[in-house]
């Protein structure tokens, strides 16, 4: 399997690339909303650049006014399972660090960066579960 490791240096210049974008849009947001595992650290560094203080993790219903963060748009499988839950859908914005390359994005997707090809992406949040995951 081909991995691409993110160090945190790129990490923190990603979520300022984000949090640029982000206030480049027409709106603001009350919130972020997040899942547990992969959203949680680029949520909390992003709260801090856009100057949101609530935080909700693994909501079951999320408000259109919160924005939602991921750590990357990959399958599209966390994107299709998040939609449902949101009061307004058309009204989603949906941002993250990295966006699988070669993918359709919906268009509430808002991103820092592309990944360079099919490989794997470790976070450094995530490469001692990806390191107990191979052995």
């Amino acid at each position: 399997m081909s991995t691409q490791s993110v160090s945190w240096d790129e990490i923190e210049s990603l979520v300022e690339i984000l949090a640029k974008k982000i206030l480049k849009l027409p709106r603001t947001f009350s919130s972020i909303t997040t899942l547990s595992r992969g959203g949680l650290v680029p949520s909390r560094l992003l709260a801090d650049h856009l100057g949101i203080k609530k935080i909700y993790v693994d909501k079951k219903k999320i408000s259109s006014d919160s924005l939602f963060v991921d750590d990357i748009f990959d399958t599209g499988d966390t994107f299709n399972e998040v939609i449902p839950k949101v009061d307004d859908p058309s009204k989603l914005v949906f941002a993250t660090l990295f966006a699988r390359r070669g993918k359709k994005y919906p268009k509430q997707i808002v991103y820092a960066k592309k990944t360079n090809n099919n490989a794997y992406v470790i976070f450094p949040w995530d490469k001692l579960e990806f390191h107990r995951i191979q052995k």
